[in-house]
């Protein structure tokens, strides 16, 4: 089984929205399940949304180990956690659960500093993890643009492994949410669709990587990818 957790101390991250979109990408194929251990609740809003039990969704409020654990004997092939904007004991009860770790952040100074506590996180329980960029403006010219390319290098400067791509800010995204849909059921022919099934793919290669089933060669927790 693999558990993917989405992390960051540092709300309005895109942490619940990654969560959703992804797990609208692989329920499509494999089955899966989420686990809502944010207070706030948007994850466990947007499946009301949708209308239906899949995937299934579990709420977790001090710890997700039990609720992992029942995943497993069930034979769930991935979890995906949605975690608070803090270091509480759940997050760190999801970290230590994880197979691999996705740090969304904006790239902004606030948001890429913010990234350090749960990077520490991470290492400390000797995860794996990467930093993916969310809610970026638009390429222009196939060129990124200059605030993602210095967010970039700052996430260099704590030798943090960061996604090669980008999730741009699109209104696909949202309008998918407001519909408990995912971006893949709202519109599988556009740019954001195909942004997310990129991130999707470079998770399923890093775990791979983990799982000693693949080489570790481009794979985003290691590098770029």
């Amino acid at each position: 089984m693999n558990v993917i957790v989405f992390a960051s101390r540092k709300g309005g991250s895109g942490k619940s929205t990654l969560a959703a979109h992804l797990a609208a990408q692989i329920k499509a194929t494999k089955p899966c399940l989420l686990i809502d251990a944010d207070p706030q609740g948007s994850l466990t809003l947007w499946h009301k949304l949708r209308g239906t039990n899949e995937p299934p969704i579990k709420a977790a409020i001090n710890s997700v180990t039990g609720i992992v654990a029942a995943a497993r004997r069930d034979g769930v092939e991935w979890v995906l956690i949605d975690t608070p904007p803090n270091t509480s004991a759940v997050v760190e009860d999801a970290i230590k659960n994880a197979t691999m770790v996705i740090i969304p952040a904006r790239p902004g100074v606030f948001d890429v500093n913010a990234v350090q506590e749960t990077i520490q996180t991470c290492r400390a329980a000797r995860k794996p993890y990467a930093v993916v960029l969310n809610g970026a403006p638009a390429r222009r010219d196939d060129a990124e643009s200059p605030i993602v390319t210095i967010a970039r290098e700052a996430l260099a400067k704590f030798r943090a492994p960061v996604w090669g791509g980008q999730i741009t800010n699109r209104a696909d995204l949202l309008m998918a949410l407001g519909h408990g849909e995912g971006v893949r059921e709202y519109y599988a022919e556009g740019r954001a669709a195909a942004e997310i099934a990129r991130l999707w793919a470079a998770i399923e290669r890093s775990v791979k990587a983990i799982r000693g089933s693949a080489s570790a060669n481009g794979t985003m927790h290691k590098q770029a990818a």
